[in-house]
């Protein structure tokens, strides 16, 4: 198996929680691949079993939460047309319907969303190390 995972970060969590969770896979023998939405490869994305897809939350404190960059995003993603897919959000005090909005951009690119999570900042690593495990117990390793 294959994963690639896509992350958006402004202060580093999210990117944080991507090498948690590459690690987490590399502990299991599964190869993955890390891009920021910058540098997304098509190629790569083409080859994987499972994509990952994290961002944090943007917006107000406790209203209109949303995945950051969400056109960047749309914009840079590829086709992702049955791919399974998984979805995160890092966020400091609440995600709100962050990682619906997200799975919402995902699927509409053609993915199959497997499962999300949301990670609190002061959480990221067992948070990262939690989804990992969740989802290399879901799809087939």
């Amino acid at each position: 198996m294959q994963a690639v995972i896509i992350y958006e970060s402004l202060t580093g969590n999210t990117q944080a929680v991507a090498r948690t969770i590459a690690d987490a896979f590399y502990e299991r023998q599964v190869a993955s691949k890390i891009f920021t939405v910058d540098e997304i490869d098509p190629a790569a994305v083409a080859e994987a079993d499972l994509v990952i897809v994290g961002t944090w939350t943007d917006g107000l404190l406790v209203i209109g939460q949303r995945p950051a960059k969400k056109k960047k995003l749309t914009k840079a993603l590829p086709d992702l047309t049955g791919k399974a897919c998984a979805v995160y959000c890092t966020y400091a005090i609440t995600p709100g319907k962050t990682l619906e909005k997200l799975s919402v951009v995902v699927e509409a690119k053609g993915a199959n969303v497997v499962g999300g999570l949301a990670i609190r900042r002061e959480e990221l690593a067992e948070g990262a190390r939690d989804f990992a495990s969740r989802l290399l117990d879901v799809v087939s390793v």
